[in-house]
């Protein structure tokens, strides 16, 4: 469970292409620990809350009964054909090479651009 949390938040920083030293100025922490907490950390709730933020992001429970409708929500926002969804109306072609919903679920969602 906490390898999928910290993978999600590795693969949003890399999204949005900020390096781990970025994490410094949104975070408030240095590079090493930003990189110890990503790579085996175990990440309190209030951390967690700040990386959240620094990442343009929110943290949510979702119970599990519910998860397959919010994923199929997901996915059908990303391949409407002929109508981008409000989040992802200035992604690049860069962007769009980006790996598939179930690799990145926060890919999009936050209408991040960078």
């Amino acid at each position: 469970m906490m390898n999928s949390i910290l993978h999600q938040i590795k693969q949003r920083r890399l999204t949005l292409g900020l390096k781990q030293g970025d994490m410094m100025l949104r975070v408030g922490v240095s590079r090493q620990q930003y990189q110890r907490l990503e790579s085996k950390g175990n990440p309190r709730l209030d951390t967690l809350e700040l990386i959240a933020k620094g990442l343009n992001s929110e943290l949510m429970l979702i119970p599990k009964e519910k998860l397959g409708a919010v994923m199929a929500l997901l996915e059908q926002e990303s391949s409407e054909p002929g109508k981008a969804p409000v989040s992802q109306t200035k992604k690049t072609a860069k962007e769009d090479a980006k790996k598939s919903l179930s690799d990145d679920p926060w890919q999009g969602l936050l209408g991040d651009e960078s």
